[in-house]
């Protein structure tokens, strides 16, 4: 199952990449391609997509800005949009970036969430594995992202690691500009508490992360 989830993701991350990288099909070409496909009434699609989903096909300012410089935006244009990223985090209530890494675990592992079939209301995972390998003792995981294994131990398990690790879960274009990671907080996809759990799932001592 996992290595479906990775496959499916590694697919749709690559579409898009290939069309800019090619220069096969310019900006316009490939939003009328999606629109024909996933968002506009047609054939296989004669509802067209849910309101929800049709939102998603909308590229934000960081995106266009992202895709428009091919991820390599010039000094200045970074710097804005990591300051507009980190403008957009917000921070627990009670100061503390640590929750359950036991509950981080599982919501790493867990791929639900925000996908055409999956409840509203559901609480979605991180499916963090599809990108990361999370301990040494995994098998299954994606190379998208660096490996997460030791990940405390090697930022000496400190205050200001772990408050940078939320920021870059909530939103990592606070860290790298157009980065390929999703933006868990600012997006909604995870909620503070989540957050603070794979926060603790990478920060704490005793998470089989830092084994």
């Amino acid at each position: 199952m996992k290595k479906i989830i990775i496959a499916a993701s590694v697919l749709a991350l690559s579409l898009p990449a290939a069309f800019a990288i090619a220069g096969e099909a310019s900006n316009e070409a490939l939003q009328k391609l999606i629109a024909s496909s996933w968002k506009d009434p047609n054939s296989k699609n004669p509802k067209g997509a849910k309101p929800d989903w049709a939102s998603r096909l909308t590229q934000d300012g960081l995106q266009k800005s992202c895709s428009t410089t091919r991820n390599s935006p010039d000094n200045a244009t970074a710097e804005r949009i990591k300051a507009d990223a980190k403008a957009s985090i917000v921070y627990p209530e009670d100061g503390k970036f640590l929750g359950d890494w036991k509950s981080g675990e599982k919501i790493a592992q867990n791929g639900r969430g925000l996908r055409y079939n999956d409840k509203v209301d559901a609480a979605s995972g991180g499916n963090c594995y599809a990108c990361h390998q999370i301990d040494k003792a995994e098998l299954a995981y994606g190379t998208i992202g660096p490996s997460l294994a030791s990940y405390g131990k090697l930022h000496d398990f400190t205050d200001a690691a772990n408050k940078a690790t939320y920021e870059k879960i909530y939103n990592s274009h606070a860290a790298i500009a157009c980065s390929n990671m999703p933006r868990f907080g600012t997006q909604g996809i995870l909620s503070i508490q989540q957050i603070k759990d794979v926060t603790a799932l990478l920060m704490s001592k005793d998470s089989p992360v830092n084994k």
